[in-house]
């Protein structure tokens, strides 16, 4: 016997709903998962779907999220970022070019065996940051729900891996965890700009119907207003907590009964996909050591394959080189983000299945 919410209101579905979110967020937090703000969320949703629950996020506060994360990803690119890329290009771009074509194949022969349709597969196998390739894989015809389950499960896994192995290398007492406070003082004069935007932004990527616009057109004038000095991105965290809701929110909401079998079905060669992904990117890692003279740690944080934030996280409490790590990583999710949409559909087309299915 399972639960039905179908005749219940929305009020007490929605009340339900931010229960289980904050019962999730709080669970996550403890097990320290990353990006349990978004996970959290997802996961309460995912609950009520499945109690056949009928509450969905309003479309306009869905596009502003995506308009926040646009920003966060344009203030996570520093000038120092930048330099690093220009000045180690060559090994930046072998790097890059193997990882992307190593997930690509893992795509690819998940589509091949159909355990995932096409364009889903190449999407979630894709090396970027996942919150961004969820969202672009919607805009690009994939099915975000079986997206985000992968993206999201590959981050449990190289956050927990990437964790273990930074470790190995620690000999000193962990560094302590930095208090956490929801409502900083703010730069008012930067919150404003940053409000604008991303209504701005959101706003004209609609109006013009870019492809995932609302979250790259708030990122691609972000990176350039951020980096020359016209403006301050300041995000607050209450901000981020509730875009990240959001889109939990949203993708969670669609998931269905037979989307939940499939994917269950699909976990085994999924996350066998996954450890083997994590295997590849190792031995690239091994190269960097052995012909570029880079420590192993730098070098194994700079090719994991996608979680940038927790990747940023374990490397700032790690003795590595922490630019060389970010920017890689940054420079692989802008190529991944360029080359993802003709990719995908190379692959869907070479597979002859499309993104979306009848689940």
């Amino acid at each position: 016997m399972h639960m039905n919410l179908s005749s219940r209101t929305p009020g007490l579905q929605w009340l339900a709903l931010l229960a289980l979110s904050l019962l999730f967020f709080v669970i996550f937090q403890a097990m320290r998962l990353p990006a349990a703000l978004l996970l959290g969320p997802m996961a309460a949703a995912i609950a009520i779907a499945a109690a056949e629950g009928a509450i969905r996020v309003p479309v306009r506060p869905f596009i502003l999220s995506q308009g926040v994360i646009g920003c966060l990803i344009a203030h996570s690119i520093e000038p120092s970022t930048l330099k690093e890329m220009v000045h180690d290009w060559p090994i930046f771009l072998m790097v890059i070019a193997s990882v992307i074509f190593a997930s690509n194949t893992l795509g690819w022969f998940l589509a091949r065996w159909q355990v995932l349709p096409g364009t889903t597969a190449v999407w979630g196998s894709s090396p970027g940051a996942a919150a961004a390739m969820t969202l672009m894989a919607e805009a690009y015809g994939a099915d975000i729900r079986l997206v985000a389950f992968m993206q999201y499960l590959r981050v449990v896994f190289v956050a927990v891996i990437a964790s273990l192995v930074s470790r190995m290398w620690i000999t000193g007492p962990a560094a302590a965890a930095p208090e956490f406070i929801w409502f900083p003082p703010l730069d008012w004069l930067g919150f404003g700009q940053t409000l604008i935007l991303i209504i701005g932004g959101s706003w004209l990527a609609v109006r013009l119907r870019i492809p995932a616009g609302p979250m790259l057109v708030p990122m691609i004038l972000g990176i350039i207003l951020h980096n020359t000095g016209l403006m301050t991105i300041v995000l607050p965290p209450w901000m981020l907590a509730a875009s990240y809701a959001l889109i939990g929110w949203n993708i969670g909401s669609r998931f269905t009964r037979p989307i939940l079998v499939h994917a269950a079905r699909a976990l085994p060669r999924v996350v066998a996909s996954i450890l083997t992904l994590i295997t590849i990117c190792g031995g690239i890692a091994a190269l960097l050591v052995y012909f570029a003279d880079i420590d192993p740690l730098t070098a194994y944080l700079a090719t994991s394959p996608g979680g940038a934030d927790s990747i940023a996280i374990i490397a700032a409490s790690s003795d590595v080189d922490l630019p060389f790590v970010m920017a890689m990583q940054t420079a692989r999710f802008l190529i991944v983000l360029v080359t993802g949409p003709a990719i995908a559909r190379f692959i869907a087309k070479r597979t002859g299945l499309t993104g979306r299915n009848d689940l």
